[in-house]
């Protein structure tokens, strides 16, 4: 049954990354614009001042004019780093325009690890969230090496309030869901802000 299920969680990756590997610039550039407007009238975003975000990797929702976004308003950002020592954990690092960005072992750009530029998790307001697909209740589908749910787990009692960001074609009727998943209260998208 667990293999079952992790093949059609991998089928369901395979075809969403392909949908959202095809979006042209234009789409991604009007996506990235919508996704600003959404964001910046969002009472959780308006009360924040420690937002993490990600930066896009492989067609995922341009990030960038985001992030250019909250630092006008003085917001702070902060961007994941895999951890050193846990295995599939993030710590969470300060960027600023002037950061100087490394590849990781995965090939996406993040801050290099400097422990006075770690944001505590629970010292984070807002936490905005990647996936690969979500469904219509909320459960999110991730690359698969566990990191945000890890990071997820028990975000209630941690003090941060995690907010999904999508493409609307990442959007599927049902996830094939497993224990370790960790639903999302909400996700916005281009076209809508979905609430659970």
């Amino acid at each position: 049954m667990e293999d079952n299920l992790s093949v059609m969680r991998q089928q369901i990756r395979q075809s969403v990354r392909q949908l959202r590997q095809q979006l042209s610039p234009e789409q991604q550039q009007l996506a990235a614009k919508k996704i600003v407007q959404h964001t910046l009238s969002h009472p959780k975003i308006a009360q924040a001042q420690h937002i993490a975000l990600f930066l896009s990797f492989d067609g995922e929702i341009h990030t960038q004019p985001l992030i250019d976004a909250l630092w006008q308003q003085g917001k702070k950002v902060y961007l994941p780093v895999l951890h050193p020592f846990s295995p599939h954990h993030l710590l969470f690092l300060n960027y600023a325009p002037t950061t100087q960005l490394v590849k990781n072992r995965f090939n996406i750009d993040e801050p290099p690890l400097d422990v006075t530029q770690v944001r505590p998790i629970n010292q984070l307001d807002v936490m905005m969230i990647p996936l690969v697909a979500f469904d219509e209740q909320g459960q999110r589908l991730g690359m698969g090496g566990g990191f945000y749910d890890r990071t997820l787990a028990n975000w209630q009692q941690k003090g941060f309030y995690p907010i999904g960001l999508a493409h609307d074609c990442q959007r599927v009727t049902a996830l094939p869901v497993a224990h370790w998943d960790i639903p999302l209260p909400e996700i916005i998208t281009p076209q809508k802000i979905w609430h659970w």
